[in-house]
Formats: structure tokens, C-alpha cells, sequence
């Protein structure tokens, strides 16, 4: 089923998450799946307002060092626009998932992304 999958995916290096803490509990987070310097965002929830954008600006500040990086959040909406996200023509897209998927990613690890503390952590991996 879908989250055994998930489970075998990041146990091989594929899926990741990056979460939001806050005082010590989970308030937010996304996951998803990445090859090379692509990655497709899956889902992102919140049990605190404004938590999925602080996950979201942690995967931005994991992918921001890796020349030609490709974040694929599936469609676009308000609130994903108002972060940044914009469309792209099909062809471009195919062009530049091409690139991505053949450079090397992002090198994941568990702990905080940034300054530390409260706030964007992600797990450890990478294709094994």
C-alpha cells in the first residue's frame, strides 16, 4: 500500500521528509521523493499555522546550494504562489527534469536546516 512504499522508498534513499518544529512537537512538514537534484514534493500538512511554509522554505534552503535544482510542488494554487512557486511551459519542464534527475542532489541528513533549534529539520539518506 501507499505507505509501505513510502517506507521502502526512504529506507532506499529515495523519499524524504522535511519537518517543522516547534517547543518539541511535530507542527508541520512535507515529503516526497528525490533523484539527483529533482525533487517532487508529495504532500505537506500543518498542526500550526503557517508550519507547511516553514518545512517548504527548509527544503528551498536543502535544494538552494545544488546548481540546476528542480522542486516540483504538482500544481499551483494561492497559497504556493505566494511563496514563489510559479508554472512553467511542459517542454521547459521535461527539459529541465532531464537536467535535474541527472546531477548529483542534495546531501540529506537528519537534523535542523539553518540556524538549528525549533524550526525546518530533514532526514538522513540518499540513494543507497
Amino acid at each position: 500500500d501507499f505507505i509501505d512504499a513510502y517506507v521502502r522508498l526512504h529506507e532506499l534513499g529515495w523519499a524524504h521528509s522535511v519537518e517543522a518544529w516547534l517547543d518539541g512537537e511535530l507542527a508541520g512538514g512535507l515529503y516526497g521523493v528525490a533523484i539527483g537534484a529533482f525533487f517532487a514534493g508529495e504532500s505537506m500538512f500543518h498542526r500550526r499555522t503557517d508550519a507547511s511554509k516553514v518545512a517548504l522554505v527548509g527544503l528551498v534552503e536543502v535544494l538552494g546550494p545544488v546548481t540546476g535544482a528542480l522542486l516540483d510542488v504538482q500544481w499551483s494554487t494561492p497559497h504556493l504562489e505566494s511563496l514563489g512557486v510559479v508554472e512553467i511551459p511542459r517542454e521547459e519542464y521535461l527539459d529541465r527534469l532531464a537536467d535535474a534527475v541527472a546531477l548529483p542532489g542534495p546531501v540529506w541528513h537528519a537534523g535542523p536546516v539553518g540556524s538549528g533549534g525549533d524550526g525546518p529539520t530533514h532526514d538522513k539518506g540518499g540513494p543507497k
